[in-house]
C-alpha cells in the first residue's frame, strides 16, 4: 500500500515548518551564546529565513525565548504531572521515574542549557526570570511536592517536610545541568550524570522510606 503523497506546494510546507526552524535555531544560539549576545539576524540566519520573516513569528527576543520554554521544557512538566496524576505503583518507583524522565528528555538534552541560562542571566532580566519561575519552576515544584504528599498519604514515605524536601530533591539536577554546562565541556572527570542519579535517588528513596516494623517475636 503507497503512502499518501504531501500534496501542498513545496513553499507551503516550508512556511509551516519555519515557527519549529527559528525555535530550533533560537535553543542553539541561547545555549551557545546566552540570551544577551544572541541577536535575532543570527537567529534568523541560523533558521534560513531573512529577519522580517522571523518578527511574523515572534514579537522580539523575549517572545521568542518564551516561546523556546513553552515548547521545549513546559511539555515536558505536563507529561510528568500526568503520570503522577495516573501512576497507581509505589511512591518510590513514581518518583525515580519522573526524575529520570526529567534528565532524558531536558538535562541530557540541549535544552538543559536554557536552565543553566536562567540561572546566569536572571538578574539582568528580571522579567524572563519570572515568566520561567511561574511557568517552569513553580509547577516542578508542586509535582514533586504532590509525590512527595503522595506517599506520605499512602503510608509509602514516612512523615517530613514536603516544602524542605523538595528542594533537596531539586539542587542535585540543577547542580548537573550547571556542571554539564560549565565545567563538563572542559574536563569531565569522574562524574557520570546516570550514576550519580542512580546514587542520589538510591540514598534519597531509602531516606524517606518509613522505618521497617519490628519483627514478631
Amino acid at each position: 500500500m503507497e503512502c499518501p503523497l504531501d500534496t501542498k506546494p513545496r513553499w507551503e510546507r516550508r512556511k509551516d515548518a519555519r515557527p519549529q526552524e527559528l525555535l530550533a535555531a533560537a535553543i542553539d544560539l541561547f545555549v551557545e551564546r546566552g540570551f544577551a549576545a544572541t541577536r535575532l539576524e543570527d537567529v534568523a540566519r541560523r533558521a534560513g529565513v531573512s529577519k522580517g520573516t522571523l518578527y511574523l513569528y515572534f514579537e522580539n527576543k523575549e517572545e521568542l525565548f518564551k516561546a523556546v520554554v513553552r515548547n521545549s521544557i513546559v511539555p515536558v512538566i505536563g507529561q510528568a504531572e500526568s503520570s503522577v496524576a495516573e501512576f497507581e505503583g509505589h511512591s518510590a518507583e513514581l518518583l525515580r521515574k519522573v526524575l529520570m524522565d526529567w534528565w532524558d528528555r531536558v538535562g541530557a538534552s540541549k535544552v538543559s542549557g536554557i536552565v543553566k541560562l536562567v540561572m546566569a542571566e536572571a538578574n539582568n532580566f528580571p522579567e524572563l526570570a519570572r515568566f520561567y519561575q511561574i511557568e517552569v519552576i513553580n509547577r516542578g515544584t508542586r509535582m514533586i511536592s504532590s509525590m512527595l504528599e503522595r506517599g506520605i498519604a499512602r503510608g509509602e514515605f514516612r512523615a517530613i517536610n514536603v516544602t524542605q524536601t523538595t528542594q533537596v530533591l531539586m539542587a542535585p539536577m540543577l547542580m548537573l545541568v550547571t556542571w554539564k554546562h560549565s565545567v563538563g565541556p572542559c574536563e569531565r572527570g569522574d562524574l557520570e550524570p546516570l550514576a550519580f542519579l542512580d546514587s542520589f535517588l538510591d540514598m534519597a528513596l531509602h531516606g524517606l522510606l518509613p522505618p521497617a516494623a519490628p519483627a514478631a517475636a
